[in-house]
């Protein structure tokens, strides 16, 4: 057996499940190899959306996705879904073939490019330790939560593996989950104890039921309202004292009584510039303590007064094990409180002028129509840009397994892929990728994957003609914006050209067609391309144009 093949099982055999790619002559036996043990390949159009896929893949999932892809070129069209993907830490193997004959036109210094990205570079050395290395290169991924870049030299694929070298491949034991101190605890504790009106904020780290539910106990005993990050939405869904997300996207309501919080505490959060408005929601006088298994994490983005280094769920239920027999604390949950966030945390219930005219519909009036025609057991993928606060606020979701958030490098273009990445990992909820028109048409090769694969698809396209961040941020400074705006595209017509269903929306009525759809047998995707108003930048575009 040769080490493309070996090293192809080995993956498999160590829980790779699911591995997406575009193959070539370099990574056509390893792909073979790993289809043959019995894992998945989704091939996409682009090395891009196939990272991004897997990205997406692993975080709805909570496994270990692949990407395959060929030597040079096959690996550099990938960079930015691993950009992504490492910034995230999402554990994500990337194996990639590898020329090393400086005088190869697909030459090119691969482990430092991983390494510039923030993904881990490894290497195959030789056929004795092929297995043993590939099979650390996935327990790294799964235990330091690393995007890890696989190289497998072509001269190194081609040997012959020693009989038995196989026997060592199998799956890497569970993460252990990190304990924390009786110190951090009892330190925590005494901070909640002394707290009148603690807020907490969970993040990325939060995302599983068992955190979900120590969380709203020990809230429910210290009188803590809930937000989350971004990336975490949904984590407190029907909570009656959920604020949703904190941050740039947060309704009015939702940033007053985070703003007026004494005690503020990131539950696998980082609490950077995003989720605390570059730190406006956070008082001069408020405590901050950060809770997080990885001791780098804290104080990060900001000085906090007290650390914990700890899993999330175990440092909650650490925590309320102090509370023993002691009653619960009103805090911040008064009846008047209560009221409000019933009738206002949520920005479809925050008053607005709908500007929607015969030829352009306003994206909130689109978003609110379509929260309420789409089944509410959904899978939404947001690519980035001006309309991505539209679609990523107003479409309510279930749980933390509703939004799949890929934003930490900020790349428009990688919504689609998303979406079908968390579709293969949630096929029992209708997956919706919501997209720009920059964005869809930059990711529209994808289009075939959707159709291909026979995903039934909601595709919203917020049309507005134009980069819109880039409109509404220089515009009103009187600059040129010739290089960012653009004649109209019949984006429906592009999607009916690969398979899918398309409607045209200007108008509410417009959407008859969309809920003619959702009860239809929905045996071809659906691409909704909606022209929207485009005469105002998003709520929360001031705030990201700060972080540049």
């Amino acid at each position: 057996m040769k080490v493309a093949e070996a090293v192809g099982r080995a993956l498999s055999a160590a829980g790779v499940g699911h591995v997406f790619g575009v193959v070539g002559s370099g990574n056509f036996h390893l792909t073979n190899a790993m289809v043959a043990a019995g894992s998945r390949f989704v091939a996409a159009r682009h090395e891009g959306g196939a990272a991004t896929m897997a990205d997406a893949y692993a975080r709805m999932s909570g496994t270990v996705a692949a990407v395959s892809v060929h030597q040079g070129p096959g690996l550099t069209n990938a960079m930015t879904g691993i950009a992504e993907a490492a910034k995230s830490r999402t554990p994500l193997l990337v194996s990639a073939a590898e020329v090393t004959e400086p005088r190869s036109n697909f030459h090119i210094d691969q482990a430092a490019l991983a390494r510039a990205v923030g993904a881990v570079p490894v290497r195959i050395t030789s056929a004795t330790d092929a297995v043993g290395q590939a099979r650390a290169a996935v327990h790294r991924a799964l235990h330091e939560r690393r995007t890890v870049l696989l190289n497998l030299p072509r001269e190194v694929q081609a040997l012959d593996v020693p009989d038995g070298v196989l026997t060592q491949a199998a799956p890497p034991p569970e993460r252990t989950a990190v304990e924390p101190s009786p110190t951090d605890v009892a330190a925590l504790a005494q901070v909640l104890e002394r707290a009148r009106r603690p807020v907490f904020v969970a993040g990325r780290g939060s995302r599983s039921p068992g955190a979900r539910d120590a969380l709203e106990a020990l809230a429910d005993r210290c009188g803590a309202l809930l937000a989350t990050s971004a990336v975490a939405r949904g984590l407190f869904h029907g909570n009656p004292w959920s604020l949703d997300v904190s941050g740039g996207f947060a309704s009015p309501l939702a940033a007053e009584l985070i703003g007026s919080a004494d005690t503020i505490v990131g539950w696998g959060c980082a609490l950077n510039m995003w989720t605390t408005r570059h730190g406006r929601l956070i008082g001069a006088d408020t405590t901050v303590v950060q809770v997080d298994d990885d001791p780098s994490a804290l104080g990060a983005h900001r000085q906090v007064h007290v650390g914990v280094t700890g899993d999330v769920e175990l440092t909650a239920r650490r925590v309320l094990e102090r509370y023993a027999g002691d009653t619960e604390r009103q805090g911040c949950r008064t009846a008047d409180t209560a009221s409000a966030i019933a009738a206002g945390v949520r920005w479809r219930d925050v008053p607005y002028e709908d500007t929607s005219t015969r030829e352009r519909i306003d994206p909130r009036t689109l978003s609110i129509a379509l929260d309420d025609i789409l089944p509410a057991e959904r899978v939404i993928g947001v690519d980035s840009g001006n309309f991505m606060g539209y679609p990523s606020m107003y479409l309510s979701v279930l749980d933390e397994n509703g939004l799949c958030f890929t934003q930490a490098f900020q790349s428009i273009g990688l919504g689609l892929a998303t979406a079908i990445g968390a579709a293969l990992a949630r096929p029992d909820r209708l997956a919706v990728a919501a997209l720009g028109d920059g964005g869809a048409l930059m990711g529209a090769a994808e289009l075939d994957t959707v159709r291909r694969l026979g995903l039934p698809m909601v595709v919203v396209v917020y049309n507005d003609d134009a980069y819109g961040a880039e409109v509404h941020h220089f515009g009103p400074h009187g600059h040129p914006l010739d290089t960012v705006e653009f004649p109209p595209t019949d984006i429906a017509a592009v999607a009916r050209g690969y398979g899918f269903e398309a409607v045209t929306v200007r108008t509410r009525p417009d959407l008859k067609a969309v809920e003619e759809w959702v009860a239809g047998p929905r045996s071809a995707p659906l691409l909704v391309d909606a022209k929207v108003v485009g005469d105002r930048g998003a709520w929360w575009l001031e705030d990201a144009f700060r972080g540049h």
